[in-house]
């Protein structure tokens, strides 16, 4: 299915999850935090969020450093 990742076309398997999107990006789940279609993903409902076509999905990756 295609939704929309960080203003980016990207093709999703159907019944994919938000834990799964962040799996197929390479991505540690520790360090990121999703919106999708403008509301907060909390990360506990990672794995139990499905996605629909047409979703519009931004993920930032948390950074440490001074």
């Amino acid at each position: 299915m295609k939704i929309r990742v960080n203003a980016a076309d990207h093709e999703a398997p159907q019944d994919a999850t938000v834990a799964d999107l962040i799996a197929q990006l390479g991505m540690n789940p520790k360090f990121v935090a999703v919106e999708l279609n403008q509301q907060l993903a909390p990360r506990k409902r990672h794995a139990e969020i499905r996605l629909s076509e047409g979703d519009e999905i931004e993920i930032v990756t948390l950074v440490g450093g001074g």
